[in-house]
Protein backbone atom coordinates (compact mmCIF):
# COMPACT_ATOMS: atom_id res chain seq x y z
CA UNK A 1 0.00 0.00 0.00
CA UNK A 2 1.48 3.44 -1.52
CA UNK A 3 1.81 6.15 1.69
CA UNK A 4 2.29 9.80 0.67
CA UNK A 5 5.95 10.90 2.21
CA UNK A 6 4.20 14.08 3.25
CA UNK A 7 1.55 12.13 5.11
CA UNK A 8 4.31 9.80 6.74
CA UNK A 9 6.48 12.95 7.48
CA UNK A 10 3.37 14.44 9.50
CA UNK A 11 2.62 10.99 11.41
CA UNK A 12 6.34 11.12 12.83
CA UNK A 13 6.43 14.82 13.74
CA UNK A 14 2.88 13.85 15.65
CA UNK A 15 4.05 11.10 17.28
CA UNK A 16 7.53 12.76 18.49
CA UNK A 17 4.84 16.32 19.23
CA UNK A 18 2.62 13.55 21.52
CA UNK A 19 5.65 12.14 23.29
CA UNK A 20 7.42 14.70 24.27
CA UNK A 21 3.82 16.13 25.80
CA UNK A 22 3.90 12.52 27.66
CA UNK A 23 7.52 13.13 29.20
CA UNK A 24 6.85 16.57 30.24
CA UNK A 25 3.45 15.44 31.74
CA UNK A 26 5.39 12.40 33.45
CA UNK A 27 7.81 14.80 34.82
CA UNK A 28 5.15 17.40 36.08
CA UNK A 29 3.64 14.42 37.96
CA UNK A 30 6.92 13.47 39.73
CA UNK A 31 7.51 17.07 40.92
CA UNK A 32 4.03 17.13 42.26
CA UNK A 33 4.78 14.22 43.83
CA UNK A 34 7.55 15.13 45.61
CA UNK A 35 5.62 18.20 46.68
CA UNK A 36 3.28 16.05 47.98
CA UNK A 37 5.54 13.43 50.18
CA UNK A 38 6.96 16.69 51.43
CA UNK A 39 3.83 17.84 52.38
CA UNK A 40 2.88 15.27 54.70
CA UNK A 41 4.75 16.22 57.31
CA UNK A 42 4.54 19.38 59.75
CA UNK A 43 6.69 22.59 59.10
CA UNK A 44 9.42 22.15 61.44
CA UNK A 45 9.96 18.84 60.19
CA UNK A 46 10.03 19.68 56.73
CA UNK A 47 12.47 22.31 57.85
CA UNK A 48 14.54 20.13 58.97
CA UNK A 49 14.58 17.84 55.66
CA UNK A 50 15.20 20.76 53.94
CA UNK A 51 18.01 21.93 56.08
CA UNK A 52 19.58 18.12 55.75
CA UNK A 53 19.42 18.92 52.04
CA UNK A 54 21.66 22.19 51.91
CA UNK A 55 23.88 20.93 54.43
CA UNK A 56 24.37 17.41 52.06
CA UNK A 57 25.07 19.65 49.04
CA UNK A 58 27.99 21.49 51.27
CA UNK A 59 29.17 17.89 51.78
CA UNK A 60 28.60 17.30 48.61
CA UNK A 61 31.15 19.98 47.41
CA UNK A 62 33.48 19.67 50.47
CA UNK A 63 34.02 16.17 48.87
CA UNK A 64 36.06 17.78 45.89
CA UNK A 65 39.14 17.89 47.72
CA UNK A 66 39.72 13.81 47.77
CA UNK A 67 40.04 14.30 44.16
CA UNK A 68 41.48 17.93 44.35
CA UNK A 69 43.77 20.17 45.77
CA UNK A 70 42.81 23.14 44.01
CA UNK A 71 40.38 24.52 41.96
CA UNK A 72 40.92 26.28 38.83
CA UNK A 73 40.63 29.73 39.88
CA UNK A 74 38.33 30.92 36.98
CA UNK A 75 36.01 28.30 38.21
CA UNK A 76 35.94 28.87 41.85
CA UNK A 77 35.11 32.60 41.02
CA UNK A 78 32.24 31.22 38.74
CA UNK A 79 30.52 29.08 41.06
CA UNK A 80 31.17 31.77 44.04
CA UNK A 81 29.24 34.36 41.28
CA UNK A 82 26.51 31.67 40.82
CA UNK A 83 26.32 31.09 44.24
CA UNK A 84 25.75 34.99 44.75
CA UNK A 85 23.47 35.00 42.21
CA UNK A 86 21.00 32.43 43.98
CA UNK A 87 21.48 34.34 47.26
CA UNK A 88 20.20 37.76 45.96
CA UNK A 89 17.13 36.05 43.78
CA UNK A 90 16.18 33.57 47.09
CA UNK A 91 16.10 36.90 48.92
CA UNK A 92 13.51 38.96 46.78
CA UNK A 93 11.46 35.86 45.16
CA UNK A 94 11.83 33.71 47.99
CA UNK A 95 11.72 36.30 50.56
CA UNK A 96 11.03 40.04 50.50
CA UNK A 97 8.21 39.33 47.94
CA UNK A 98 5.99 37.30 50.07
CA UNK A 99 6.90 39.83 53.16
CA UNK A 100 5.68 42.66 51.23
CA UNK A 101 2.24 40.36 50.11
CA UNK A 102 1.58 39.39 53.67
CA UNK A 103 1.83 42.95 54.68
CA UNK A 104 -1.30 44.42 52.57
CA UNK A 105 -4.53 45.68 54.30
CA UNK A 106 -2.42 46.45 57.38
CA UNK A 107 -2.69 49.40 59.59
CA UNK A 108 1.09 49.64 58.84
CA UNK A 109 2.39 50.97 55.32
CA UNK A 110 2.99 47.97 53.28
CA UNK A 111 6.79 48.34 52.83
CA UNK A 112 7.46 48.76 57.06
CA UNK A 113 7.67 45.27 58.01
CA UNK A 114 9.75 44.65 55.42
CA UNK A 115 11.96 47.45 55.46
CA UNK A 116 12.30 46.59 59.21
CA UNK A 117 12.88 43.29 58.92
CA UNK A 118 15.75 43.56 56.10
CA UNK A 119 17.93 46.08 58.00
CA UNK A 120 17.50 44.27 61.12
CA UNK A 121 19.24 41.00 59.57
CA UNK A 122 21.87 43.35 58.04
CA UNK A 123 22.63 45.19 61.82
CA UNK A 124 22.94 41.04 62.90
CA UNK A 125 24.94 39.88 60.53
CA UNK A 126 27.09 43.05 60.98
CA UNK A 127 26.99 42.02 64.66
CA UNK A 128 27.85 38.80 64.02
CA UNK A 129 31.19 39.59 62.18
CA UNK A 130 32.16 42.36 64.15
CA UNK A 131 32.80 39.75 66.95
CA UNK A 132 33.20 36.13 65.38
CA UNK A 133 36.42 35.65 64.74
CA UNK A 134 36.99 34.56 61.15
CA UNK A 135 39.16 34.84 58.05
CA UNK A 136 37.71 34.72 54.31
CA UNK A 137 38.99 32.32 51.90
CA UNK A 138 42.21 33.46 49.84
CA UNK A 139 42.48 36.32 52.46
CA UNK A 140 45.69 36.53 53.76
CA UNK A 141 46.19 36.09 58.20
CA UNK A 142 46.46 39.87 58.50
CA UNK A 143 43.03 40.42 57.53
CA UNK A 144 41.29 37.80 60.25
CA UNK A 145 38.00 39.59 61.29
CA UNK A 146 36.47 39.54 64.52
CA UNK A 147 37.64 39.80 68.20
CA UNK A 148 41.11 39.21 68.58
CA UNK A 149 42.21 35.33 69.02
CA UNK A 150 44.80 32.80 68.95
CA UNK A 151 42.74 30.76 66.13
CA UNK A 152 44.36 28.61 63.66
CA UNK A 153 44.10 29.64 60.38
CA UNK A 154 41.50 26.73 59.22
CA UNK A 155 39.55 27.59 62.03
CA UNK A 156 38.78 31.07 60.94
CA UNK A 157 38.00 29.94 57.37
CA UNK A 158 35.91 27.60 59.03
CA UNK A 159 34.16 30.13 60.94
CA UNK A 160 33.71 32.31 58.01
CA UNK A 161 31.57 29.67 56.28
CA UNK A 162 29.70 28.74 59.15
CA UNK A 163 28.89 32.30 59.19
CA UNK A 164 27.57 32.56 55.38
CA UNK A 165 25.41 29.87 56.35
CA UNK A 166 23.42 30.59 59.51
CA UNK A 167 20.71 33.33 57.25
CA UNK A 168 20.82 30.26 54.73
CA UNK A 169 19.50 28.02 57.10
CA UNK A 170 17.09 31.11 58.42
CA UNK A 171 15.59 31.76 55.16
CA UNK A 172 14.74 27.94 54.64
CA UNK A 173 12.57 27.53 57.91
CA UNK A 174 11.12 30.57 57.93
CA UNK A 175 9.83 29.75 54.25
CA UNK A 176 8.32 26.77 55.41
CA UNK A 177 6.82 28.28 58.80
CA UNK A 178 5.01 30.70 56.23
CA UNK A 179 3.99 28.01 53.88
CA UNK A 180 2.68 26.30 57.06
CA UNK A 181 0.85 29.50 58.46
CA UNK A 182 -1.58 29.67 55.19
CA UNK A 183 -0.74 33.10 53.82
CA UNK A 184 -0.91 33.92 50.12
CA UNK A 185 2.20 33.74 48.17
CA UNK A 186 4.00 31.14 50.66
CA UNK A 187 3.83 27.67 49.83
CA UNK A 188 5.29 24.81 50.26
CA UNK A 189 6.71 24.40 46.62
CA UNK A 190 8.33 28.00 46.79
CA UNK A 191 9.80 26.50 49.94
CA UNK A 192 11.56 23.74 48.04
CA UNK A 193 12.35 25.63 45.29
CA UNK A 194 14.39 27.92 48.30
CA UNK A 195 16.00 24.65 49.80
CA UNK A 196 17.42 23.67 46.01
CA UNK A 197 18.45 26.92 45.37
CA UNK A 198 20.37 26.82 48.30
CA UNK A 199 21.66 23.67 48.47
CA UNK A 200 23.15 24.51 44.92
CA UNK A 201 24.44 27.12 45.77
CA UNK A 202 26.26 25.45 49.45
CA UNK A 203 28.08 23.36 46.94
CA UNK A 204 30.76 26.09 46.14
CA UNK A 205 30.95 26.79 49.25
CA UNK A 206 31.92 23.44 50.63
CA UNK A 207 34.54 23.11 48.15
CA UNK A 208 35.93 27.03 49.27
CA UNK A 209 36.50 25.85 52.76
CA UNK A 210 38.07 22.00 52.14
CA UNK A 211 40.17 22.81 49.21
CA UNK A 212 42.03 25.99 50.78
CA UNK A 213 42.31 23.82 54.09
CA UNK A 214 43.90 21.04 52.31
CA UNK A 215 46.29 23.80 51.04
CA UNK A 216 46.91 24.68 54.49
CA UNK A 217 48.32 21.35 54.81
CA UNK A 218 45.59 19.14 56.66
CA UNK A 219 44.51 15.96 55.12
CA UNK A 220 42.13 15.31 52.91
CA UNK A 221 39.77 13.19 55.78
CA UNK A 222 40.35 16.39 57.76
CA UNK A 223 39.77 18.89 55.01
CA UNK A 224 36.24 17.30 54.01
CA UNK A 225 35.10 16.76 57.73
CA UNK A 226 35.68 20.67 58.62
CA UNK A 227 34.36 21.67 55.29
CA UNK A 228 30.95 20.13 55.44
CA UNK A 229 31.22 20.84 59.28
CA UNK A 230 30.88 24.20 58.18
CA UNK A 231 26.95 23.65 57.09
CA UNK A 232 25.63 21.81 60.30
CA UNK A 233 24.32 25.16 61.57
CA UNK A 234 21.70 24.89 58.60
CA UNK A 235 19.75 22.25 59.94
CA UNK A 236 19.72 24.02 63.34
CA UNK A 237 18.84 27.14 62.06
CA UNK A 238 16.04 26.02 59.45
CA UNK A 239 14.59 23.93 62.43
CA UNK A 240 14.57 27.31 64.61
CA UNK A 241 13.03 29.68 61.98
CA UNK A 242 10.32 27.53 61.19
CA UNK A 243 9.23 27.26 64.86
CA UNK A 244 9.73 30.77 65.31
CA UNK A 245 7.16 31.88 62.73
CA UNK A 246 4.85 29.43 63.94
CA UNK A 247 5.03 30.21 67.80
CA UNK A 248 4.43 33.68 66.30
CA UNK A 249 2.87 34.21 63.47
CA UNK A 250 2.15 38.29 63.46
CA UNK A 251 5.98 38.55 63.07
CA UNK A 252 6.33 36.52 59.50
CA UNK A 253 6.34 39.43 57.24
CA UNK A 254 9.50 40.73 59.72
CA UNK A 255 11.20 37.60 59.84
CA UNK A 256 11.31 36.96 56.22
CA UNK A 257 13.07 40.22 55.24
CA UNK A 258 15.35 39.66 58.32
CA UNK A 259 16.53 36.46 56.74
CA UNK A 260 16.47 38.17 53.14
CA UNK A 261 18.62 41.47 54.74
CA UNK A 262 20.99 39.09 56.46
CA UNK A 263 21.50 37.30 53.07
CA UNK A 264 22.22 40.18 51.41
CA UNK A 265 24.98 41.02 53.99
CA UNK A 266 26.84 37.93 53.16
CA UNK A 267 26.40 38.25 49.22
CA UNK A 268 27.97 42.01 49.57
CA UNK A 269 30.23 41.55 53.07
CA UNK A 270 31.65 37.79 51.77
CA UNK A 271 30.55 35.84 48.67
CA UNK A 272 31.27 39.01 45.95
CA UNK A 273 34.73 40.42 47.17
CA UNK A 274 35.75 36.74 47.10
CA UNK A 275 34.39 36.16 43.65
CA UNK A 276 36.82 39.19 41.99
CA UNK A 277 39.96 38.14 44.52
CA UNK A 278 41.26 36.21 41.83
CA UNK A 279 41.08 39.18 39.10
CA UNK A 280 37.96 37.03 37.28
CA UNK A 281 35.45 40.15 37.95
CA UNK A 282 33.97 39.44 34.56
CA UNK A 283 33.17 35.53 35.03
CA UNK A 284 31.94 36.02 38.26
CA UNK A 285 29.44 38.75 37.07
CA UNK A 286 28.35 36.03 34.32
CA UNK A 287 27.78 33.36 37.02
CA UNK A 288 25.75 35.87 39.29
CA UNK A 289 23.47 36.17 36.57
CA UNK A 290 23.16 32.61 35.76
CA UNK A 291 22.63 32.24 39.61
CA UNK A 292 20.17 34.82 39.81
CA UNK A 293 18.52 33.31 36.86
CA UNK A 294 18.12 29.73 37.85
CA UNK A 295 16.74 30.57 41.04
CA UNK A 296 13.96 32.98 39.51
CA UNK A 297 12.84 29.60 37.69
CA UNK A 298 13.36 27.39 40.44
CA UNK A 299 10.60 30.24 42.20
CA UNK A 300 8.43 30.27 39.53
CA UNK A 301 8.58 26.49 38.50
CA UNK A 302 7.61 25.40 42.36
CA UNK A 303 6.04 28.29 43.63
Amino acid sequence: MWTDPKTSTGLLMLSRTCEKHLINASRLERLMDIIGFIEGYGPVQQALLAGLFTWFMTAAGAALVIFFKELDRKVLDAMLGFAAGVMIAASFWSLLSPSLEMSEGKDLPVWFPALVGFLLGGVCMRLIDMFLPHLHPGAPPEEAEGVDNTWRRSMLLVSAITLHNIPEGLAVGVAFGAAASGFEGATVGAAIALAIGIGIQNFPEGAAVSLPLRREGLSRRDSFLWGQLSATVEPVAAVLGAALVIAATPILPYALAFAAGAMIFVVVEELVPEAHRGGNGDIATMGVMIGFAVMMVLDVAFG
